[in-house]
C-alpha cells in the first residue's frame, strides 16, 4: 500500500510525539546530552537526518535524545526533489519535519545547488533549459518551505580544483548554465523565495592541508568577497569536516583560517562532521580511541574562534553513516565496517562522545 503524504506526516509526527510522552526522550531533564552540553558552550549541536531514520525508533530516539538541529541528508537533494523535470516529492523532508517539529528542532534544508546532483534529464536541456531549471527549482523548493526551513545550504560545494575549471570551480549544470554567477543568483532567488531564512554557502576539505585545500580555502575567501560585495545576504559559511586523518592537517592553522572567515562578519558551521577511520587499525578499541582523539584535536581548535556557533555531525550512529553504505555496497560481507561516528551501530557511546563532550566543555569554561 502506497502511504499518502498525509499518512507519511502523520507518522513522523506521531513517532515523535511518543517517543517524547514516552519516557524514551526526555525533552525536561538534558544533563549529559550533547545538545544541552553544546549549548551551554554557546553551540547548536544537531546531526543530518534521513527519512529511514524514522524507520528505527531506537535510532530516531538517540537523535532526538541528542540533537537540537537537524539537517536533511538527501531528501531535499535536487535529483531526490526533481527525478523528472515536472516531479517534485516533499514527502520525506515533509516527515522530517513532522518528526522534528514537536520537538521543538529547527530543521536545516540542504542542498538547492550542487553540481554533482545531476539527473540525466538536466544534463540533457540547453543553457536556457538549465538556467530555468535552477531558477525554478530555487524558487519553488525555497517558496514551499518558506517559514518552515528557518536556513539553507544555498550552494553546496562549489569548488573543485579537480575539474582543472577557471577559478578552481566544480563543473556541472549550473556552473554550465551561469558561469560562476550561479552562486550569486542562487542566493539571490533563495532570499526572494524566504526573506527570513538563513542563507549558508557550504563546502568541503578545507581542514585538509593539502594543495588543493589551499586551493579551495582561497577560493571560498574570494568568493564570500564577492558575495558580499554584490549584495547577496550570506548568513554563514559552512565547512563540512569529513575529516580524513591520512591527509595531512594542521588543526591551529585551521583555526586562524577560520579567524580570517569570521573578520567577514558572518558565522561559521561545521556542517558535516565525522572521521574517516580507514588509516587506522582494524582493532576495534585502538580504532574507536584514535577516531575519538581527531575529533577532539579538531573540535579543540575549531571552538577557539568565537563564530563558529554550530556542529553538525553526518550522521550521528555508524550504520548511518555513508562510509558504512559504501562499504557494504562495495563488500557486503567486510568483517571491517567504518566506524566514524559517535555511537555503534547498536546506537552506544563511544569514546568519541567524551571526546565531543571535553571540546565543548573546554570551549564553556571560556564563555
Amino acid at each position: 500500500m502506497k502511504l499518502s503524504r498525509r499518512d507519511v506526516l502523520y507518522a513522523g509526527a506521531g513517532l515523535s510525539a511518543a517517543l517524547l510522552q514516552s519516557g524514551r526522550v526526555s525533552a525536561a531533564s538534558e544533563n549529559g546530552k550533547l545538545g544541552a552540553i553544546a549549548q551551554r558552550a554557546g553551540i547548536q549541536f544537531g546531526t543530518s537526518i534521513a527519512a529511514d531514520t524514522l524507520d528505527n525508533p531506537v535510532q530516531a530516539s538517540l537523535y532526538l535524545q541528542q540533537a537540537r538541529i537537524f539537517t536533511v541528508d538527501w531528501a531535499l537533494i535536487f535529483d531526490h526533489l526533481r527525478p523528472e523535470a515536472d516531479a517534485f516529492p516533499p514527502g520525506d523532508a515533509e516527515a522530517i519535519l513532522a518528526f522534528a517539529n514537536p520537538a521543538g528542532i529547527p530543521v536545516h534544508g540542504h542542498a538547492l545547488a550542487w553540481n554533482e546532483s545531476r539527473p540525466d534529464w538536466l544534463m540533457a536541456l540547453s543553457k536556457s533549459g538549465k538556467q530555468k531549471a535552477l531558477d525554478r527549482h530555487i524558487d519553488e523548493t525555497v517558496g514551499h518551505f518558506a517559514g518552515r526551513l528557518p536556513s539553507w545550504n544555498v550552494v553546496n560545494e562549489p569548488f573543485w580544483p579537480g575539474h582543472g575549471l577557471a577559478g578552481d570551480f566544480r563543473g556541472g549544470p549550473w556552473l554550465q548554465a551561469f558561469g560562476q554567477d550561479y552562486v550569486r543568483r542562487a542566493f539571490k532567488r533563495a532570499e526572494a523565495a524566504d526573506p527570513k531564512a538563513r542563507l549558508v554557502l557550504n563546502e568541503a576539505l578545507t581542514e585538509a592541508w593539502t594543495e588543493d585545500g589551499a586551493r579551495i580555502r582561497a577560493g571560498l575567501l574570494t568568493l564570500v568577497d564577492r558575495l558580499q560585495h554584490d549584495g547577496a545576504r550570506l548568513n554563514a559559511v559552512g565547512l563540512q569536516g569529513h575529516l580524513n586523518p591520512a591527509l595531512p592537517h594542521d588543526d591551529s592553522r585551521f583555526a586562524d583560517f577560520l579567524h580570517q572567515l569570521s573578520e567577514r562578519n558572518i558565522d561559521i558551521m561545521i556542517t558535516e562532521l565525522d572521521v574517516d577511520d580507514s588509516s587506522f587499525p582494524d582493532n576495534v578499541a585502538e580504532r574507536d580511541a584514535a577516531v575519538a582523539e581527531r575529533y577532539r584535536d579538531f573540535l579543540n581548535a575549531v571552538l577557539t574562534v568565537p563564530a563558529v556557533k554550530t556542529v553538525i555531525t553526518w550522521q550521528l550512529a555508524d550504520s548511518a553513516s555513508w562510509y558504512a553504505h559504501e562499504a557494504r555496497e562495495a563488500n557486503p560481507n567486510s568483517k571491517r565496517l567504518p566506524r566514524p561516528l559517535p555511537y555503534d551501530s547498536n546506537y552506544r557511546p563511544k569514546p568519541a562522545v567524551d571526546a565531543i563532550i571535553a571540546a565543548l566543555e573546554t570551549r564553556a569554561k571560556r564563555q
